[in-house]
This record gives C-alpha cells, structure tokens and sequence, in this order.
C-alpha cells in the first residue's frame, strides 16, 4: 500500500494480531450460536442503548451473524478463512489487522453519525431509530469488502464456484457488485449510509494501492514526450545498407547515437543503474551519467 501504511507499519507492526482470519471466523461461530439462543437482540449496534449504559455494544455487534445459518453458510466460512489467510500471507500480518478493524471502526463510526442525523434532521424517535439501525449494521459488508479486496489483489484467479463451476474471482467479485448496487438502491436512506461506510475501507484500500499520479496533467505530459521520443528514436534507427535497402537498428547508445548498423565494432549493453531501458556502446557503458 502506500507509504502512510508503511510508516505505520515501522512503528506499531509489533502490535499485530497473527493469524486474524481465525478470529474474525471464531466470531462467525459465536453469533450464530447466540442466534440459536435468541440472544442477538442484546448484542447489535443500537446507539440509543449504548448511550443508556450498554457499553458493550460498542463491541458485541461485530457477533452479528452476516447470515441464516445453512449449507451454504458453511461454505461461506471455509471460502472466507481460505481469502482471509491468503491477504494475510499476500500482505503481512499488520496490514490485514489494519484493513479488516478499519472496516469495523468505520462501520461503528458511521453507523453512530447515521443515528444522530435521523434523530436530529429527521425527527425519528430515538430509541426506535436505534433498533432499525441495529438490524442493518453487522460484518456481512465488511466481509463482501475484504472479498473486493481478494479480487483486486488476485483478479485473474480461477475457482470451482460451489466446488463445480469454473470461475474466475473478478467476475465473481462483479456479480456482487451488482447485488450489492441492487441491494444498495432498494435500501432506506440509512441502510445506504451503513452499506457506503461498511465498503469504505475498501475504497481506502483502492486508493492506496493505485498510483493516482500518472492522471496527472505533468503525469500525462510526460508520458507523451516519452511516447514522441521513442517513435523519433525508432526512425533515427533506420540505415540504408548495402543494395539501398532499409534496415532498423536493435541497438543504439543512449550517449552517442551509434548502432549495431552504424559501427558493428561496438558492443551495446542495458545499464542497470539507469532508470528505463537505456543501452550503451562499449566506450559509454561505464562512461555515462545515471539517468
């Protein structure tokens, strides 16, 4: 990612927790038995019971099961151990602890700034809000994010969808796009709001992980000057040669201009001190200044 993560990483990566997919799991596990018991209705993020004394909302909602418990569930639980151990492997321990608690700060963050704009701009009762709220706010989309972020790191990885259908994860990753843009129109104004701040630590990861400079107009400028000079350098490779045909050079030194056509005496070689694929004769290999 970008260097913000890796200077965070320098000072606080002794703090990560090894082996996070195990947790994240192990609270799959402990919300669907709490669901069994009846006893969701005591743990999800309702704001207006957190601020009456049930502190411990402020934690047990990351319990909320993404969903029923069936077979498919069961699948869903090995697929995402499986995604979670590889980002984990792909990136390093800290990095993945700060993707997936981001996730969860911004979902509690949001969720918490969603509540008092219903009760202060949309005057809906304070405690009957909270309890809407709640029934929206759990991981599901803080895992449907961190599959986003598998697709984008492995985007070409082929799987057997449901252990039979070949597929490759990006399109997999665009089909739940899709479902959760349906999803996303077809939700309350403040269902959107969970969805948008759930998914945002994706959008974080994106933008860490793409070189946003080359869309800039100096960017930009500078790739075309680039893009002028090669095709000006390939027609000065042309050399007439015996019998008045035309012949390009593969090679010519980036100092003298000579080639292979020119003067086939001279050696050329790529220096790897350089900074782009700039060759060199033999007089000029370690006669240079470092581009």
């Amino acid at each position: 990612m970008n260097n913000w993560l890796y200077n965070l990483e320098k000072k606080f990566g002794k703090y990560a927790v090894p082996n996070l997919t195990v947790f994240v799991i192990f609270t799959y596990i402990i919300g669907y038995l709490m669901s069994f018991m009846g006893l969701i209705p005591l743990i999800g993020l309702d704001p207006y019971l957190i601020m009456r004394g049930q502190i411990w909302r402020v934690f047990t909602w990351i319990l909320m099961p993404p969903s029923s418990f069936n077979i498919f569930t069961i699948i869903m639980i090995f697929f995402y151990f499986q995604i979670g151990r590889s980002l984990e492997v792909t990136w390093g321990d800290f990095r993945y602890n700060v993707y997936i608690f981001m996730g969860y700060i911004f979902t509690f963050i949001g969720s918490v700034i969603i509540y008092f704009i219903g009760i202060r701009m949309f005057g809906y009762p304070v405690d009957t809000f909270g309890y809407s709220l709640s029934t929206w706010v759990s991981t599901y989309f803080v895992n449907m994010s961190l599959f986003f972020a598998f697709a984008a790191s492995y985007p070409d990885m082929q799987i057997l969808l449901y252990f039979f259908i070949p597929l490759k994860i990006k399109y997999l990753a665009i089909l739940d796009g899709v479902l959760i843009l349906w999803q996303f129109l077809q939700s309350p104004w403040y269902g959107k709001g969970v969805i948008l701040v759930s998914l945002l630590n994706f959008l974080v990861f994106f933008l860490s992980t793409r070189n946003l400079r080359r869309f800039s107009p100096h960017e930009m400028h500078r790739r075309a000057a680039y893009k002028k000079a090669v095709n000006n350098d390939m027609r000065s490779r042309f050399h007439t040669v015996q019998g008045g045909k035309n012949a390009i050079a593969k090679h010519k030194c980036a100092v003298c201009g000579r080639t292979e056509l020119t003067n086939p005496e001279l050696e050329f070689r790529f220096c790897s001190k350089c900074n782009g694929n700039y060759e060199y004769c033999s007089e000029h290999i370690n006669n240079h200044s470092h581009i």
